[in-house]
């Protein structure tokens, strides 16, 4: 991409108001999409790191969100990411 025109990074899903406080959202997509604009923005490496971090959390299965199965929280989950951050 050229980066002439405005860019916009977003998970693609709902605001989901009957979740809202509760600390069981599940942070992936937002933190995924992070990656997407940091690659846009021509930082490949962070993106990948990133992306792997998420995956090996996925991998493992054992840190994730009601939604996947779970019973993390959101907070446990965004932890476990930056934990993750280099070892996947």
């Amino acid at each position: 991409p050229e980066r002439r025109f405005p860019s916009m990074f977003e998970p693609v899903h709902g605001t989901a108001p009957d979740i809202a406080g509760k600390g069981i959202a599940n942070p992936m997509a937002a933190v995924l999409s992070a990656a997407m604009m940091l690659r846009h923005l021509g930082h490949d490496d962070a993106a990948e790191t990133i992306d792997k971090a998420v995956f090996f959390l996925l991998e493992q299965g054992e840190v994730t969100t009601p939604d996947l199965g779970g019973s993390s929280s959101t907070s446990q989950v965004s932890d476990a990411i930056i934990n993750a951050l280099g070892k996947g």
